[in-house]
């Protein structure tokens, strides 16, 4: 890995982080949701600092050079974050439908009720 390389990487790291910590600071990003970007600026982190880390697990894997190792783990580690992400979004969209639902269900039983109520008063009279 080119020291140039590493200079980046640490200089994106540390950007990260400190977008991080201002998001959270300004509420904009919730302390959950900003660990999995610290953690994974922190490994990035690692491997520009022992670069031979990096280098071993890229020989390992039979990849010819490390930067195409890192490219290759940053593109599968987001797609696990997608994924993750997807997972929650249809959490999410299901208890929307429920509470939609319910909420349909209790207006339409008050529809009826107050229906109900109407026409006996009209039968009263």
């Amino acid at each position: 890995m080119s020291p140039l390389f590493r200079v980046i990487i640490i200089l994106v790291c540390l950007g990260t982080s400190l977008f991080l910590h201002r998001s959270i600071k300004k509420a904009k990003m919730r302390i959950e949701e900003s660990i999995f970007w610290l953690l994974f600026s922190i490994l990035l982190l690692v491997f520009a600092i022992f670069p031979f880390v990096p280098d071993f697990m890229a020989r390992s894997l039979g990849i010819y050079s490390t930067p195409n190792f890192l490219f290759l783990l940053v593109i599968f580690i987001l797609l696990l974050r997608l994924f993750h992400t997807h997972v929650e979004l249809g959490k999410l969209e299901e208890k929307v439908n429920r509470i939609v639902q319910d909420m349909a269900l209790k207006e339409r039983k008050e529809r009826e009720r107050e229906k109900h109520l109407e026409t006996e008063q009209e039968d009263s009279q």
